[in-house]
């Protein structure tokens, strides 16, 4: 066993880097007593592990962390980007291939949003995408019911407070018109939760329908609803790279 091996860490970095969870979700699995370590409930998020301990977590044995991997995925309308929900609805991770590993999505989309996710088997790698340090970009076309000017939706680039929140500068475009509808891209790096549909009401517009196109260098391109397509490691070592491109 290599010197590397034999480093510990702490148990929610452990299971965020074989691909179970979050960190942030670990602590929970840890808080609801279903996390083992070496045949005992775990009562606490601060121990530190090595590969020589037994991690489990629902009775399922964890083991070492593989290579990391990365997946586009184009969600479809109509799924949760969650592993389990409250309501019984129907999640990505539902209509996955069979012979995918365990994945964590980078960042989400409502369950009327389509579009481009990232899914990795790394919880470290869905972190760091998911910083707005990272400094990537998400690229949506939105379409929504009303009308609006250039020069209204260009004050967006000064940023917008809306019922007390603060959302960063938004790049956005008018592409065209249809009827009563408006075709708008949209370019942002913070993407908090359902940024675009509280900014566009707040605009007076309806959103109507939300596509993702790109997450970072990551397109949508033409890849089928539904459909999931593994990012080659080549790709990931030039876009990446540091300790994920191993």
């Amino acid at each position: 066993m290599t010197a590397e091996e034999q480093k510990p860490e702490r148990i929610a970095k452990r299971l965020a880097r074989a691909g179970v969870c979050s960190r942030r979700d670990a602590e929970r699995l840890i808080a609801e007593g279903r996390v083992r370590l070496n045949g005992e409930i775990l009562a606490s998020p601060a121990q530190n592990v090595t590969d020589r301990d037994r991690i489990e977590v629902d009775g399922a044995l964890i083991g070492r962390k593989e290579r990391t991997r990365l997946w586009r995925y184009h969600k479809p309308n109509g799924l949760v980007t969650s592993h389990r929900d409250e309501k019984g609805r129907d999640t990505i991770f539902d209509h996955l291939p069979e012979d995918m590993p365990r994945v964590i999505s980078v960042g989400r989309l409502d369950l009327t949003s389509e579009g481009l996710i990232l899914l990795t088997n790394d919880g470290e790698l869905t972190r760091h995408l998911e910083l707005p340090a990272t400094g990537w970009t998400r690229k949506y076309r939105v379409r929504a019911f009303g009308s609006i000017s250039q020069q209204e939706l260009d004050s967006l680039k000064q940023g917008i407070t809306v019922d007390g929140v603060r959302y960063g500068s938004i790049a956005a475009t008018v592409e065209r018109e249809t009827g009563d509808n408006i075709w708008i891209e949209m370019v942002l790096t913070e993407g908090k939760n359902r940024e675009i549909r509280r900014v566009l009401e707040y605009m007076g517009l309806k959103v109507n329908r939300l596509i993702r196109t790109s997450y970072g260098p990551f397109t949508l391109g033409n890849l089928p609803e539904g459909a999931v397509e593994e990012v080659s490691p080549r790709t990931i070592r030039e876009t990446i790279g540091g300790k994920f491109s191993s």
